[in-house]
């Protein structure tokens, strides 16, 4: 078989297994292992709890080469020598074709370690994936200063840097620089299967909030908006929030505080599509994202979205589109959700059109143009000493 067309031996590393960067990678795992190559997993194992258990039951059937866990802490640590020799150790012994690192920790460990195994002459393909992550932060702060710096001084270990939107990679270009590496956008993508309607219980709640219980995802956000939208239409609504996090009495206590404990419901975490057909509109309140996946799921179910415009949202919902809000600014998002439950056309004017969002944003699209990456990084490699940029995106 030629080299062109061989089964590769894919590992993602990243650190925590929720959220966006785990549906991510579910995606990739599942759609390349269906092609014949060989997927395995490096992640924490000290997040996620019963729910994403059940997402690893379903994925491990993909995962040839396995799912390898240890501790893997969010802040910069002296653990964190002991998880890169934990995972070195494993990852040296699967012979992997391709490391793909997602989230700043994760793009670490897989591009400190691909290095490592290039030493000791090993060929394997060195990409990172961002994911927000590193771009959250600025050079106002001593934090920031020392993260971009290390973003950068990463880019000689890495072969490709791949950016899930246009606002990502131009956030990157803005706080660390071009990339002395060759660089692609490669947008998420929604499984096929995920593109059936979905429809509202009757008992379906105005509003869904799903998503992390921390602040950077905007549920505080949401409780005040929520609020203002019930004055400015002058009744009772409802909203339902599922999620997991750090802040979750926080924001029960505000819930309290502003009498809105019988109308907003908090559930634990959830699938995404048994969330959503308890709900009649899903709000995105983030203050940041990179391309939060829970907007391409609700669109793809045909469940209308409120959003902040942060990150990549504008590229999906259209930058005109009047279902975006100004990030941290309740007022605002009161504004869009009174609008979606007294216009009876706002849900009309304000959706992408259906054939090109999925045109654009779909897993199969998503998984092929990732291969092609991985191939074309291990055909130059060996015999290419420095990067390039793609050319469309110079």
């Amino acid at each position: 078989m030629s080299n062109n067309h061989r089964p590769l031996r894919i590992i993602h590393c990243f650190r925590s297994p929720i959220g966006g960067i785990f549906r991510h990678v579910r995606d990739l795992a599942e759609y390349h292992a269906r092609q014949g190559h060989e997927v395995g997993i490096v992640c924490d194992s000290s997040t996620g709890g019963a729910y994403e258990d059940t997402l690893f039951d379903e994925i491990r059937p993909f995962l040839g080469l396995g799912i390898f866990r240890l501790p893997i802490r969010r802040s910069v640590s002296l653990s964190d020598l002991q998880a890169l020799w934990g995972s070195y150790r494993e990852i040296r012994s699967l012979q992997p074709d391709v490391l793909h690192g997602h989230g700043a920790k994760g793009g670490a460990i897989a591009r400190i370690i691909g290095s490592v195994l290039r030493v000791n002459r090993y060929r394997v393909a060195r990409l990172y994936s961002p994911h927000g992550g590193s771009l959250h932060f600025t050079r106002s702060t001593l934090a920031g200063k020392v993260v971009l710096r290390a973003e950068r001084l990463l880019e000689r270990t890495t072969d490709a840097l791949v950016f899930v939107c246009d606002f990502e990679r131009d956030s990157y270009i803005a706080k660390v620089g071009k990339p002395r590496c060759r660089f692609e956008r490669i947008y998420n993508g929604i499984s096929d299967r995920d593109f059936d309607t979905v429809y509202p219980k009757e008992d379906a709640a105005d509003f869904l909030y799903i998503g992390m219980l921390r602040d950077l995802k905007g549920p505080d956000v949401f409780i005040d908006a929520f609020a203002r939208t019930e004055r400015r239409v002058g009744r009772p609504l409802s909203a339902l929030m599922v999620g997991d996090g750090p802040d979750e009495e926080k924001y029960e206590q505000t819930m309290l505080r502003l009498g809105l404990g019988r109308r907003i419901a908090m559930m634990p975490a959830m699938k995404a599509r048994d969330a959503f057909a308890m709900a009649h509109s899903v709000v995105v309140p983030s203050r940041a994202e990179a391309m939060p996946y829970i907007v391409l799921e609700a669109l793809a179910a045909n469940v209308p979205v409120i959003a902040s415009r942060v990150g990549g949202i504008p590229e999906v919902l259209g930058r005109d589109s009047i279902a975006l809000a100004e990030p941290a600014d309740p007022d605002s998002l009161a504004e869009t959700m009174a609008l979606a439950v007294t216009d009876a056309k706002w849900r009309a004017h304000s959706m992408p059109d259906a054939d090109s969002f999925k045109g654009t944003f779909s897993a199969s699209v998503m998984a092929a143009t990732m291969m092609d990456l991985y191939r074309e990084l291990l055909a130059e490699g060996a015999s290419k000493a420095g990067c390039t940029v793609s050319p469309h995106l110079a």
